[in-house]
């Protein structure tokens, strides 16, 4: 470069300066300066110039793919959505799983056996729907797909259930009839012995005015109620068994129907009701088989919308990468 620019300097001096026999070797020098390639030093200049152009030299991936790296709008709030959604479920399992231990630990003394403990039923229902709505909420909000993927299939089993489990109500009627008589039999045996078979069976006969399974008499199978018992209540039937079990007064008379299996179904009609109460339930469920149906659908409506906002959560979150 400093070569040709003094072969220039020496070209474009003043015409007086230069002399004829120098002028003549000049003009083949000045041909010369035509030909020179251009420079290397140029040559960077540009070739930085187009790295700066181009798009896939950048470092900063959101000035790049905007579309990909910048979540919308939307995404953001179906993400809060389905956050808030488990949440919600999240709370109440917690709460069922709450009322099932404080169930188990209310007992003190009076402990059963854990396999046919009512209140296991809330601890197990509170514990699976708590975990998989965590699951659920640590999904959204930390983008987890393996967490997602856990929800997912942890609510596609529990719909998977259901469907079975109404399939059995429909094709296996009789069989799921003689179940649930069994299953009354069950606690009009453990009466005394379980508080929470006897708050139910309680409810049940003073909700549906009935009394035993098939009629009052089937009080003579439990130990303490039968005649040849050496106990107060001997001959007698449960307190919710009476017509009339607080007989006008403020406080429920716990001895109301003491006695009256010794008497006749006429004298014993005047008392507590003679009918079984598996004839009762039964009516019962078919007269509200519209609301059973209705919350049957409620349900497995709110799981649908928990699956499908995991789904768009997984969805959003796959093509930016994610993270398990």
């Amino acid at each position: 470069m400093v070569l040709g620019r003094e072969r220039l300097a020496q070209f474009f001096r003043p015409c007086g300066e230069v002399g004829s026999g120098e002028s003549s070797r000049l003009l083949p020098q000045a041909s010369q300066l035509t030909e020179l390639p251009q420079s290397s030093d140029d040559d960077d200049d540009i070739s930085l110039l187009g790295d700066a152009d181009d798009p896939v030299a950048k470092h900063d991936p959101e000035e790049w793919c905007p579309a990909l790296c910048k979540p919308s709008a939307f995404r953001h709030c179906v993400r809060h959505l389905a956050f808030l959604w488990n949440l919600f479920f999240l709370l109440l399992g917690l709460l069922t799983l709450a009322i099932g231990v404080w169930g188990l630990l209310a007992k003190g003394e009076h402990l059963v056996p854990l396999g046919s403990d009512p209140m296991l039923l809330f601890v197990l229902a509170g514990l699976g729907a708590s975990t998989v709505s965590l699951a659920g909420c640590l999904g959204a909000l930390r983008s987890s797909s393996c967490l997602l993927r856990f929800f997912i299939g942890a609510v596609l089993a529990f719909v998977g259930l259901e469907v079975l489990g109404g399939l059995l109500l429909l094709l296996a009627r009789q069989r799921l009839r003689d179940a649930v008589q069994d299953a009354l039999l069950l606690c009009l045996l453990r009466y005394q012995e379980e508080p929470d078979l006897r708050f139910l069976v309680d409810e049940v006969q003073r909700s549906l005015r009935c009394c035993g399974l098939s009629s009052y008499r089937d009080w003579e199978s439990n130990p303490y109620f039968n005649c040849s018992a050496p106990g107060v209540q001997a001959c007698s039937v449960p307190a919710s068994c009476c017509l009339d079990p607080r007989q006008n007064g403020s406080i429920i008379n716990d001895q109301c129907a003491f006695g009256v299996l010794h008497l006749g179904d006429m004298a014993a009609a005047g008392v507590v009701h003679l009918g079984g109460c598996v004839v009762q339930l039964g009516a019962w469920l078919r007269a509200q088989a519209g609301g059973i149906a209705t919350g049957a659908a409620v349900l497995v409506l709110l799981e649908a919308t928990g699956l499908l906002l995991a789904l768009k959560v997984l969805a959003d979150i796959a093509p930016g990468g994610a993270r398990g």
